[in-house]
């Protein structure tokens, strides 16, 4: 019977799918929000890096 190595704490899924789905909320607060033009800026970029980062997550291991 073979052991499997289990992966580090760092690099499971849900740990990375919940930091990137507030990296998403985080840019639609900003793209939605009519105080700040800075922030309004950079919305998009944020928000496409949580897109790529939860498409990438989706593929790490659960365990």
């Amino acid at each position: 019977m073979k052991t499997r190595k289990s992966t580090p704490a760092w690099l499971r899924r849900a740990p990375w799918e919940q930091g990137t789905g507030g990296l998403i909320g985080l840019g639609l607060f900003m793209l939605m929000q009519p105080f700040w033009m800075e922030a309004y800026t950079y919305s998009f970029i944020v928000l496409l890096a949580g897109v790529i980062g939860y498409s990438i997550a989706a593929k790490l291991p659960e365990h």
